[in-house]
């Protein structure tokens, strides 16, 4: 599933190429005619990112919702069109590019009311400048579940994923496991600015960074990560553990991430 960084990335890139558009939308695969006719020919006025919910606001007052989820792809590429590759749920084409999704979770069209309904379900969003990083605290802080589960809750911290999980936790030396109401406020605000940090830089990249001082990898997702599907510390070179929580796998050195209570 795509990280916080891909969908406001991906938000910047469609806003700078379709924003102040009408639009010509259209489900080369079907499962979408209805809400494409409903939006197709309106005047786009933004694109902005709620953790990994991405949000084409229209003139008449709707918004197209898209959740990628673990498969969902986006590409955009310039005129002319080509054919639409694979199952594209919806194409959307402005003056000088098209924008095409394919796969998506969810793909659906907001009224007004519906549209602030889903910001008050969405966490504080690490990468908004109107986040508020409190919301997130109080509900971490009168929580048993562990840490490592509550910064995954998007409905608690939104855009972090599996990947950031493990990475920031372990620079911030906290155990995945540590239930969040032993999260002081101190910590707290350690893990909040570090995911601010590292998303910025993702978004930047278009990659997960989380090592210091180096850049995208030459592999196919570019990512350079420190404990993530490793399994020796960069620390302190002891071994790497891992196991699930709420089903996904995290990593942790509990050298550098001792389990206190």
């Amino acid at each position: 599933m795509p990280e916080g960084h891909t969908i406001h990335r991906a938000a910047i890139d469609h806003h700078r190429v379709i924003s102040g558009q009408k639009l010509a939308i259209s489900s080369p695969q079907g499962r979408f005619t209805e809400g494409a006719c409903l939006l197709s020919g309106q005047l786009c006025l933004a694109v902005e990112a709620f953790g990994k919910h991405l949000c084409y606001h229209f003139s008449s007052g709707n918004v197209l919702h898209i959740h990628l989820g673990l498969f969902g792809k986006i590409r955009k590429h310039k005129l002319p069109l080509a054919a639409p590759r694979g199952a594209v749920r919806v194409r959307l084409v402005g003056k000088t590019h098209a924008i095409d999704i394919n796969g998506p979770t969810i793909c659906e069209v907001l009224n007004h009311d519906d549209f602030l309904e889903l910001t008050r379900r969405v966490g504080p969003d690490v990468l908004r400048s109107d986040a508020n990083p409190d919301l997130a605290f109080k509900r971490i802080s009168n929580s048993k579940a562990p840490i490592g589960r509550l910064i995954m809750d998007q409905s608690i911290m939104s855009g972090i994923g599996n990947i950031y999980r493990s990475e920031i936790l372990w620079r911030q030396s906290v155990h995945p496991a540590i239930p969040g109401r032993d999260i002081d406020r101190q910590t707290f605000d350690r893990i909040w600015q570090d995911a601010k940090e590292l998303l910025t830089l993702g978004v930047k990249y278009n990659s997960i960074i989380t090592v210091q001082g180096v850049r995208p990898s030459q592999g196919r997702y570019r990512e350079q990560v420190n404990i993530f599907s490793k399994s020796t510390c960069p620390a302190c070179e002891e071994s790497i553990r891992h196991f699930e929580i709420s089903g996904r796998r995290v990593f942790v050195c509990e050298t550098c991430q001792p389990l206190i209570f």
